[in-house]
Formats: structure tokens, C-alpha cells, sequence
């Protein structure tokens, strides 16, 4: 991933994501019908699916096989916004959480993680298939002088042995407990209850899920999201040690991982239906330009890319392996991003809220449309594909 994410990110490769080769493409016939194999919408935000499902509906009421993607909530199992939407055609299969992807690191899974964050992340961790893992809470109360926070813990018998890895699935409730207890199994190299002589570097593995610095809620204002625990993280370990905190891999927007991700399980969706000929076109719906857009717009890049090294390769494109030609970005403004129909300042001097290892290019904060709402988004790939 790294060699053809250079142009707007950092991404460190992992083993499998350099050689999973996902998806189809080619050419296949507009037709006017709903969603079909040639173009896949995918949607950034589970509320989204609401206000879209019966025009993704064949007259009997059968499903036509769109992608959503629950964006952020990596702290809920993909049944919950499945049974959340109100939509009974949307399965737990067509919903990507930020975390879905990790299913794919199956060398790991036989480790012992440390997992942070709130909801039934050691539940998400087994179904992704993760065997030995330890939460936040299991850690403080068998070592309960490491929280300093609460000396109310009673002291338990430790059931586990030393951390290979730590998995960050999204903020959690007690910011202090998560920062000091992870800090102490990066700092001892996975033995909390021991005193090194010297701090470890390279540290553990870190798998970090879901990049969001800022998420729109009820609240008028945005709220805090992952991507700031990450930021308070790195601040504190690089003020500690004077290097710098390094991650294994980050999953969920703006990673090209997760839109390859998303690309795979909508290929897999299309043949379980049926559906033989190759997806040309992806199109994501999004509200957060920081990460739905700046994510799709990257996987767009990768795509392109990886076109243009077939062509100088002289590689003959096969229909049936080669992947998807583009993924448009669509931006909403039900979100984060609100359009007052004032100008807009110059992309060059946005604060980028990306995370740190992410490049900023102003260029891919640009969105390929820009719509009222998730339900205009439809309709606009429903016009742009000559869709009836």
C-alpha cells in the first residue's frame, strides 16, 4: 500500500494488504435498473441508509445490493446498525465497521492483544478472530496500582501472560486509564507489572481503528472522536521517550485498506447475487471531508494508479481480475461539512485534521459533487448511470 498511497498518504504496508489483489472491472452495459454490478454506491454514515432503501429496491422489494459503511462506530457489532436502520434487506455483511478489516490480519490473531475502547470490543475482537485478548478494564484490575485514577480496584489474579499487540478500536470512556495503561504495556514491551532498564524501541504493534479527529453527533458543535485520543497518545509517548509512537497499520477513512475492503465484500455481494459482469464505477457518500472524501479521493488516486502501472507494465487487463476504474466522492451536507453558500477559503489554507500520517494534499479534500443531502447522492448516480 505504501507505493501507491505516496501522493496523499503515509501508509505503512502490512504482508497481506500488499498482496491481496480484490475486486473486478471492464465494461458493462447502462441499463436502466437499479444498482447493478457495473457501479456500487457506498455510503459513509448508517442514518444515510434510511432515507435511500426503496429506491435501491426491485419491485418485489428484493435487495439490490449497495454497500453501506457505518462509518466511525467501531465500538457497536455490525448487527447493531444493521437492526438500527429500520431496513430489513440491509444484512450485518453489508455494513463495514472502521475495525471490519482486521479480520483480514489473521497471522496475528493467535497473539495476545491489549484492545481499547468502549461497547463490546472484546466481543468485535473475538468475531474478527482474535483468540487471546485482554481489555482495558481485565488489565487495571489485575495490576490496579497502574490507575491512578480510581484505588478503588480490587486487586485480581493476572489470566493472561505478555502483550504482543495493541489494538485501538475507538475512544473510550476514561481517557486517563486507556492513556496510562497502554503507555505502561508500550513502556515495559508488554510486561506492565515489570521495571525495564531501558525503554523498548521499536515498540509493540499498534492496529489503530477509526482516524476520526472530530464527529458530528446531536451536539451542535462536533465532538472529540478517536483520531484525538491517537493525537493525545503520540503526544504523550513521543514526550516521554523523545521518539515518536509507530503503528502497524491504521484501518477505517481515510485508509485506502478500508475502501479496498469496501470494494472486496461489494464484489463478493455482486457474485453471491449473480451478478457476473465486473464493477467499473464506485461511488462514496459522505459528510466528513477530512475522511469520507479525502479517503475516497485517495482510493481513487490508488486506482488510476494502479491502471497507468498495467499500461507501462504492458500487462493485457483481464475483465475478470483487474479492479474497479474510479471511486467518485460524494459530499453531503448533513454532517460535519455544512455548504452556507459563503465562499470558501482556499483549500491550501485548511487545517488539515487528518491524522499525522496521512500527507496533506488539498487536492483530495475536493469533492467530485457536492449535494444537499444522502438522498440527492442517489439520485445523482442514478443520473450519472442512466438510471431510471
Amino acid at each position: 500500500l505504501s507505493r501507491w498511497a505516496g501522493r496523499g498518504a503515509k501508509v505503512r504496508c502490512s504482508s497481506w494488504a500488499c498482496r491481496w489483489q480484490a475486486g473486478r472491472a471492464g465494461t458493462s452495459p447502462t441499463e436502466a435498473r437499479p444498482p447493478g454490478p457495473g457501479r456500487r454506491l457506498r455510503y459513509h454514515g448508517a442514518r444515510a441508509v434510511q432515507r435511500w432503501s426503496a429506491s435501491l429496491t426491485d419491485r418485489e422489494g428484493s435487495w439490490q445490493g449497495c454497500q453501506p459503511t457505518a462509518g466511525r462506530r467501531g465500538q457497536i457489532l455490525p448487527a447493531g446498525p444493521s437492526r438500527a436502520l429500520s431496513v430489513p434487506q440491509v444484512s450485518p455483511e453489508q455494513v463495514i465497521l472502521s475495525h471490519s478489516p482486521l479480520q483480514l490480519f489473521s497471522q496475528f490473531h493467535q497473539r495476545c492483544m491489549l484492545v481499547a475502547g468502549q461497547g463490546p470490543v472484546e466481543e468485535n475482537a473475538h468475531n474478527l478472530g482474535f483468540k487471546h485478548v485482554v481489555t482495558i478494564e481485565a488489565l487495571r484490575k489485575a495490576y490496579p496500582l497502574l490507575d491512578m485514577v480510581d484505588l478503588r480496584t480490587v486487586t485480581l489474579p493476572s489470566p493472561f501472560s505478555a502483550f504482543h499487540w495493541v489494538i485501538l478500536f475507538g475512544e473510550p470512556v476514561r481517557w486517563e486509564t486507556s492513556l496510562q495503561l497502554i503507555a505502561d504495556v508500550l513502556l515495559s514491551n508488554g510486561n506492565p507489572g515489570a521495571e525495564l532498564q531501558e525503554v523498548p524501541y521499536p515498540h509493540l504493534p499498534i492496529l489503530a481503528c477509526n482516524m476520526d479527529l472530530l464527529w458530528m453527533a446531536e451536539a451542535k458543535m462536533p465532538r472529540f472522536g478517536h483520531g484525538t485520543f491517537l493525537l493525545c497518545l503520540e503526544s504523550i509517548y513521543k514526550k516521554v521517550t523523545g521518539r515518536e509512537l509507530k503503528y502497524e497499520a491504521l484501518i477505517g477513512k481515510p485508509s485506502p485498506v478500508t475502501y479496498r475492503y469496501a470494494q472486496y465484500l461489494i464484489q463478493q455481494q455482486a457474485e453471491k447475487q449473480g451478478w457476473k459482469a465486473p464493477i467499473r464505477r464506485l461511488y462514496a457518500v459522505g459528510d466528513n471531508p477530512m475522511s469520507d472524501i479525502y479517503g475516497a479521493n485517495l482510493y481513487n488516486n490508488y486506482l488510476k494508479s494502479a491502471q497507468q502501472n498495467q499500461v507501462q507494465a504492458g500487462l493485457k487487463r483481464s475483465p475478470q481480475a483487474a479492479s474497479s476504474q474510479s471511486c467518485e466522492s460524494i459530499l453531503v451536507c448533513t454532517g460535519v461539512y455544512r455548504h452556507n453558500g459563503t465562499v470558501a477559503k482556499q483549500t491550501e489554507e485548511t487545517v488539515f485534521h487528518g491524522h499525522r500520517d496521512f500527507c496533506f494534499d488539498p487536492s483530495l479534500l475536493q469533492a467530485s459533487h457536492i449535494v444537499q443531502d444522502v438522498d440527492d447522492a442517489v439520485q445523482l448516480a442514478f443520473k450519472k448511470e442512466n438510471w431510471s
